[in-house]
């Protein structure tokens, strides 16, 4: 397979992983910079993740304060070929709060409800729930053992990658 054809496929197969999952896991700093860990339902439009999240949960809070993060979205261990090499995503975020009278705004709010439904449109009426949206600083796809590749930043839907090809190593016994 050439390579515009290989990253056509690998693009093809991340938005699949994107499409088929509907939460990520997110890792933001708190107020000391220690690490938190959480999940959020997510969509992604023009290259952006939008997440609408309440300011009583600690990660929005988080974001708040600092604005990058690593979100993680991987395939289920229940359906993964293989335990220790499940597909999935990672990426380094910049955060962004987006006002609630902007057309962002109800364009973030639009698509998380097309892709959520009506629960989206009820929360947002919430004075706590925040809008982020989150712009790629880069990250990986990983799809197996020695198949991992970067992505450029500003891209979540995989169409400047590169493979990693070192690989794994043979630990060498003496």
């Amino acid at each position: 397979m050439n390579n515009k054809k290989l990253e056509a496929a690998l693009s093809d197969e991340i938005q699949a992983l994107l499409a088929d999952r509907k939460s990520l896991m997110l890792s933001t700093l708190d107020a000391e910079g220690e690490p938190y860990a959480s999940y959020a339902p997510f969509a992604v439009e023009d290259q952006n993740i939008y997440l609408l999240i309440s300011e009583i949960a600690l990660h929005a809070l988080n974001l708040q304060r600092h604005p990058r993060a690593a979100v993680l979205i991987m395939e289920d261990e229940d359906t993964a070929e293989e335990l220790f090499a499940r597909r999935r995503l990672a990426f380094q975020v910049s955060a962004t709060l987006i006002e609630t009278d902007s057309e962002q705004w109800q364009a973030g709010i639009n698509v998380l409800s097309q892709r959520h439904g009506e629960r989206i449109n009820s929360l947002s009426q919430l004075a706590d729930f925040k809008l982020f949206r989150l712009a790629s600083l880069g990250g990986r796809y990983v799809k197996g053992f020695g198949k991992a590749y970067t992505i450029e930043a500003g891209s979540f839907d995989g169409r400047d990658l590169t493979h990693l090809r070192d690989g794994h190593q043979q630990r060498v016994v003496s």
